[in-house]
């Protein structure tokens, strides 16, 4: 599970940027990542973009620290969930220097970033809400990558002094907690949990649940010196040894139970094939005028959403699929190409509100002692002019208006491209949940529809293994 904590600089940008991309704590500097800035003159930049702000706030960066669990994910993919946190989290719009440091027994990255936008110059407001947005952000980038995540409230809003401790006992709760959370899924009683624990090693003391017995339950690994007791403020609340039975009965319910949909309709069509209707014409000819009627009201309600058969429903589900899709690739290059453009237009700002320093430079009678005088101003237009040269753009042709015009017309497009994803998207879920309750209403096998669906989806990554520049290249 990542843990995140953010907090705002005040006093020097270069000390904090410094301190992250410490060559021993980031694999010789090869995980530290940057987007429109780079740690050697982040402190310029961020300069740059607050000098626009309001000079009141004192707030200079934030200081954003996720943390993973030991053995969770490897430094390369700890290092891609953290840049990853950053674009989503602050969307192109803030400078940032990242790092993955591996110097302790678990994973962690920093992150700092500008307090000041640099497409509109307003400071990033940290409150509550905010902190809760960099939160979910992680947990959905946690769980799209398969890693634990924890609903529990009271595991979202740690202090710092109770996240810091954590931090430096992680090895031994965090294994324990792994182990625990194995043994949960593995077991059917709380008596199996505790002899699988057992079978991994651990000591267990006061595992009974009685109103006599010990609250605490106690737990110790081969080679471990303390006992770590099962309660909230050593491991949590979910680790309590009644909680830890509750969790066991939960799976077992939850694995055993089957979600059966309801029907759509109270009626379903009778099968007439069985023996009491091949023995009671009288019966059959009921059942039939019945199936009838039944038939007469789905065929209209069909009809009234436009459709004449459920393969129509198919078909129409299939093509909200694929518009769906085609859409949301579409965003994430869109997405990507605002990020990148965004950064541009960064250093075309920069280079056209400090390009008379460079002038003033070259025209100067003493070019040194202007150089001692203007020292920030001209490192900012000679790193500006040099990242727009890399990219293939003549700084002196660069018209920043235009670069705007075209980054909030790329906005809109983006958009309204979204918007037509989550559009398809809902019609395609509610279409499919329709469709499953007619199936239930007439009775289909709903084993050999999943089989049918599933051969389609096979189909369609077929199509799109072969021909795949074809799929992301479609409008």
């Amino acid at each position: 599970m990542a843990i995140t904590k953010i907090h705002a600089i005040k006093a020097t940008v270069s000390a904090a940027v410094d301190y992250i991309c410490d060559e021993e704590k980031t694999d010789e500097k090869l995980l530290i990542s940057s987007f429109a800035t780079s740690p050697q003159t982040a402190a310029d930049d961020f300069r740059f973009a607050l000098s626009h702000t309001d000079a009141k706030d004192p707030n200079l960066a934030y200081h954003l620290i996720q943390s993973f669990e030991p053995g969770e994910l490897t430094k390369e993919e700890a290092h891609e969930v953290g840049k990853e946190l950053a674009d989503r989290l602050l969307q192109g719009k803030h400078s940032y220097v990242i790092s993955t440091h591996i110097d302790k027994d678990h994973i962690h990255n920093h992150i700092i970033f500008c307090a000041a936008d640099n497409f509109k110059s307003k400071k990033y407001h940290d409150c509550k809400s905010s902190y809760y947005q960099i939160r979910e952000i992680s947990d959905q980038i946690s769980r799209e990558r398969g890693l634990i995540v924890y609903d529990n409230p009271k595991s979202r809003s740690k202090s710092f002094a109770e996240w810091d401790s954590d931090k430096r006992s992680r090895s031994w709760k965090s294994q324990l907690k792994k182990d625990i959370n194995a043994s949960i899924k593995e077991s059917k009683t709380y008596e199996e949990f505790l002899s699988l624990m057992k079978a991994k090693g651990y000591e267990i003391k006061d595992s009974e649940i009685s109103e006599t017995a010990h609250k605490y339950i106690g737990f110790r690994a081969p080679g471990q010196e303390r006992w770590i007791r099962g309660r909230e403020k050593s491991l949590g609340a979910e680790y309590t040894k009644e909680r830890i039975a509750e969790r066991i009965e939960k799976a077992l319910q939850t694995g055993n139970k089957t979600h059966k949909k309801e029907p759509y309709h109270p009626d379903t069509i009778i099968d007439t094939a069985t023996e009491k209707f091949a023995d009671g014409p009288g019966l059959k000819k009921w059942a039939d005028k019945e199936n009838l009627k039944l038939a007469a009201k789905l065929r209209s309600e069909m009809a009234g959403k436009g459709f004449r058969s459920i393969q129509d429903i198919d078909e129409k589900i299939d093509s909200l699929h694929k518009q769906a899709t085609t859409a949301k690739r579409t965003t994430a290059a869109l997405d990507k190409k605002k990020k990148s453009m965004l950064e541009t237009l960064t250093y075309a700002r920069q280079y056209s509100e400090k390009r008379k320093y460079v002038r003033a430079y070259k025209k100067s009678a003493d070019p040194d002692r202007y150089y001692r005088a203007h020292p920030y101003d001209l490192h900012l237009a000679w790193g500006a002019e040099d990242i727009l040269k890399s990219a293939g753009l003549d700084p002196e042709k660069v018209s920043v208006k235009a670069l705007e015009s075209e980054y909030e017309k790329l906005c809109n497009d983006r958009d309204a491209t979204y918007a037509e994803y989550k559009k398809a998207e809902a019609e395609c879920s509610e279409l499919t949940k329709y469709r499953d309750n007619l199936l239930l209403y007439i009775g289909e096998d709903p084993e050999e529809r999943e089989k049918k669906e599933q051969e389609k989806a096979e189909n369609r990554e077929k199509d799109t293994d072969k021909y795949p520049d074809w799929e992301r290249t479609r409008p």
